[in-house]
């Protein structure tokens, strides 16, 4: 069978009674080059273990099979089941798990699926849903990879570098786990349903270490948050409103500290500024006895 053949898979669909989920953000790729350059381009080889999210009817799935030492399916639409059975069920190097990505305890489930292997996410991500996915995959800090197809817009976000202006604390995120590169686009024209956006491929290679040294992560991220939460002010108002305890004379005392003018904007910083000043401000409400609300 081939699996992005239109009139097969239409055909597989209507036999076992499926329709797509727009609440699920289902579209399913036509082009086969698609998921066989996704598991060539990602590295994937008999010392990988990968978890695949959303594996759909499975094409991704069959080129990982074909590849990866283990595959760790998981998909939470129960429909497929039975249709997954039919394209990908042939494979002793696979396991399907019907369930919510979100839910699992990643780092128990990793351990137990890929024993000696070397862990790799990969993913055609509804793009609804790409930022809490990606979050729960870096977060875990457990796979070397994580190569995903998602929104073009989105991917240009992510691997935008930060203090370029193009980019969001999310892609401070990102760069702050991993190194973001994009791959390769995919048109629309490669799914059924087609979706009205095009797709792009990216790859995130995890840090060993983050870039920088901070005090406190949270207090970091709280940082990030704050100053990209209202864009169009400057730094020293967006912390003043992230950081009502410091005050807006505070707050300019802090970026003095690390050499900043009161009127820079957070998208012009890079990741060592961010750092620099999460620093100063944790050690500032450490010795002025603030208590630090750092909670994500």
């Amino acid at each position: 069978m081939e699996l992005c053949n239109v009139r097969e898979m239409k055909a597989l669909l209507e036999e076992n009674g499926f329709s797509f989920s727009k609440a699920k953000g289902q579209n399913f790729l036509t082009a086969a080059w698609v998921p066989q350059r996704i598991a060539e381009e990602a590295g994937v080889d008999r010392n990988a273990g990968v978890l695949e999210v959303g594996p759909g009817i499975g094409p991704l799935t069959e080129q990982l099979c074909l590849r990866a030492g283990m595959v760790l399916a998981v998909e939470l639409d129960r429909r497929l089941a039975p249709i997954l059975d039919k394209t990908v069920g042939r494979f002793n190097n696979l396991e399907l798990r019907f369930d919510d990505v979100m839910k699992l305890d990643l780092a128990a489930e990793i351990q137990t699926a890929f024993p000696g292997l070397r862990p790799m996410a990969c993913a055609n991500l509804p793009y609804y849903i790409t930022s809490p996915i990606l979050t729960r995959l870096l977060e875990t800090r457990v796979f070397d990879s994580v190569t995903v197809m998602i929104q073009k817009e989105v991917a240009q976000r992510i691997c935008a570098a930060p203090g370029t202006g193009e980019g969001s604390a999310f892609s401070v995120f990102c760069h702050w786990y991993a190194e973001p590169r994009m791959l390769f686009d995919v048109p629309p024209s490669c799914f059924l349903p087609q979706p009205k956006v095009t797709s792009t491929v990216i790859t995130l290679k995890a840090r060993q270490a983050p870039p920088c040294p901070v005090a406190d992560e949270r207090m970091f991220f709280r940082v990030v948050r704050a100053a990209f939460a209202q864009r169009r002010k400057t730094l020293s108002n967006a912390l003043t409103a992230g950081f009502p305890m410091l005050g807006k004379t505070g707050v300019n005392e802090v970026l003095a500290d690390c050499g900043l003018a009161s009127g820079i904007r957070g998208e012009t910083l890079r990741i060592e500024q961010f750092a620099a000043i999460s620093n100063v401000i944790f050690e500032r409400l450490k010795s002025e006895s603030f208590t630090v609300a750092v909670s994500l």
